[in-house]
Parts: C-alpha cells; structure tokens; sequence
C-alpha cells in the first residue's frame, strides 16, 4: 500500500466510518432483494458480548481497536424456505485501530487464531464451528486473507466466507452466509474489493 495512503488513514475517526461500509447499491445482484437488518457501531463491550466465548472488553481494547461499524443485509425469504446453496446473509465492517500494526495482528491473532483455535469446541446456544479453513484473495491493495468456516446450528450446516483486509490503520471485513456448505469466495471477494475501494475513497477525501 502507498505509504501516503496509509498515513492519510490517520486523519480518520469513528464518523467518518458508516460512510465506508456499502450501501445496497454496493451488493452484487444475487443478493439485490436482501434487507438491511443492522446499521450501527460496534464498540468494544458489544464485540465482547458478540464474539467466542470468554471474550473480554478489556482484552479487545488491549489489541488497539478503538471502533467499528456494520452494515449487514439479509434474505427476505424465511427458514423453511431456504434451501442449502442459498444466500442468507451478507455485510461489509469496518473497524478503526491506533495503529495499523495493531490490524496485522488483530488478523493473524483474532480473525484467523480464534477461528481456528475454536473448531469442535462448543460455542453456546447449540452452535459448532466444524471447519475453519484460510484461503488466499486478489486484487487487494495491501495484506488480506479470506476464511472459509462451516459451522452447525439448530437449523442445520451454515456456511460462511469472510474476508479480511487492511487499510493503513483500517480493517475492513466483508462476509458472506449461506445454507449449508458451500463456498462463497468470488462473491466475498468482490464484496471486499468494493469495500476496499468505498474505504479508499473516504480516506483521501478527508486527508
């Protein structure tokens, strides 16, 4: 990544991040009747609550991250009529660390590590991740990584590809989920190459 790119990432704050995230306009036209079912921050106590178990506010803080914002979208269709190969999910993140060194980290340690550490093990409300496996993105500016996980649920094997990204002292994420175990990545990509760009976009508009 330019070095100048990553330095501008200084001049952003938490406002400037519900801008980045994608609107509806940004989805792929397989997910064009998806439905917006979150829109707001993620500070540090609410990726506690959310995240693996044992997750603590204090240790979160301790990598660097300061906030985040979510946009996430969702199939209208409902529970008994999604069939395994269908989309249930999508959404684009941000989060805004001190540092950008805190992103690698924050990646390797927390996306990847916790993932990986967390396979079979129980993760609460009937909920397993049975697989977790790294894959490798294109077409990013700087370090990005996507993971593939399958995890059980009451109604049954969901499948999950998320890709992670860094830009300067930006993380941004874009996810997809659908119903049992297939693959997502060329649509999780393209999500998080838009994103990237949003992201970009933000930044040098306010350096």
């Amino acid at each position: 990544m330019p070095r100048a790119l990553s330095k501008a990432t200084l001049s952003i704050g938490e406002d400037h991040l519900s801008s980045m995230v994608l609107t509806e306009d940004g989805l792929p036209a397989e997910m064009n009747d998806f439905q917006v079912s979150k829109d707001s921050y993620l500070d540090n106590a609410t990726m506690a609550e959310h995240g693996f178990p044992g997750s603590t506010t204090g240790e979160i803080e301790a990598t660097g991250r300061i906030t985040g914002y979510i946009r996430e979208y969702v199939t209208p269709s409902s529970v008994e009529d999604v069939v395994p190969g269908d989309y249930l999910m999508a959404a684009t993140v941000v989060h805004l660390f001190d540092e950008e060194d805190q992103v690698s980290l924050w990646i390797a340690n927390q996306f990847l590590g916790e993932f990986q550490r967390s396979v079979r093990k129980d993760l609460g409300r009937g909920q397993q991740i049975v697989k977790a496996e790294p894959t490798s993105v294109r077409g990013f500016s700087d370090e990005a990584v996507a993971l593939f996980t399958v995890q059980s649920a009451a109604a049954g094997l969901v499948a999950s590809t998320i890709v992670d990204f860094r830009v300067g002292r930006l993380l941004g994420v874009a996810y997809v989920v659908t119903m049992g175990e297939d693959q997502s990545l060329d649509l999780a990509q393209t999500l998080g190459l838009r994103l990237e760009e949003r992201m970009i976009r933000v930044v040098l508009g306010a350096a």
